[in-house]
């Protein structure tokens, strides 16, 4: 099962410095996203996220929203918001690895149908402020439903508990999340 790192901006709170500092223990996860929706300094810390994960070796990087950035900074594909199904064509187009999030059986085959090469489909499991969970059943049906389409699980996937019932899933692409990288002390806040 793949795993999808998500930054967590809290970790660097805009500090160049600190910035730097998370990203030298970054491992090479499957894929990883530099997402920041509050920092005013985003084009200059993406930069700086393709440079150093670059440098160690990391190929599957990924930016969030700005398909135009990702594509001029040569990352490897860009994470979509469940806003912007509109943009999939033109990240395509840019040749990126496209992903878009998701929240419904609908949305998905709308990314689907749009040529999105993946999903986060969230919340799985309970997760603050995101809704009611969707539930692994759910998930399930989504995978059969939408074969051709990646799926990540995403939200609530806090511990080995939540993955363990993950890795049950048959044809789960993987799993997406801020929170269990940085209680397994992979990443540390």
């Amino acid at each position: 099962m793949q795993k999808y790192l998500i930054t967590n901006p809290e970790s660097f709170n805009d500090s160049e410095k600190q910035f730097y500092k998370y990203l030298n223990q970054v491992q090479n996860f499957d894929f990883i996203l530099y997402r920041d929706k509050e920092s005013l300094n985003y084009k200059k810390f993406a930069k700086i996220f393709v440079d150093v994960l670059r440098k160690k070796g990391i190929e599957k990087i990924i930016l969030h929203q700005d398909s135009l950035l990702a594509y001029k900074l040569k990352a490897f594909g860009v994470h979509l918001t469940s806003k912007q199904f509109s943009e999939i064509r033109k990240a395509k187009d840019l040749n990126l690895w496209t992903i878009i999030s998701t929240h419904s059986l609908d949305e998905i085959e709308l990314a689907n149908r749009l040529g999105a090469d993946a999903v986060t489909f969230s919340p799985i499991f309970e997760t603050p402020n995101k809704g009611e969970a969707k539930g692994i059943e759910i998930l399930e049906k989504a995978i059969q439903l939408f074969p051709q389409i990646k799926i990540f699980a995403l939200g609530g996937v806090q511990s080995e508990i939540e993955v363990n019932k993950l890795n049950k899933v048959r044809g789960v692409f993987g799993f997406a999340s801020i929170r269990f990288f940085i209680r397994q002390g992979i990443i540390k806040n």
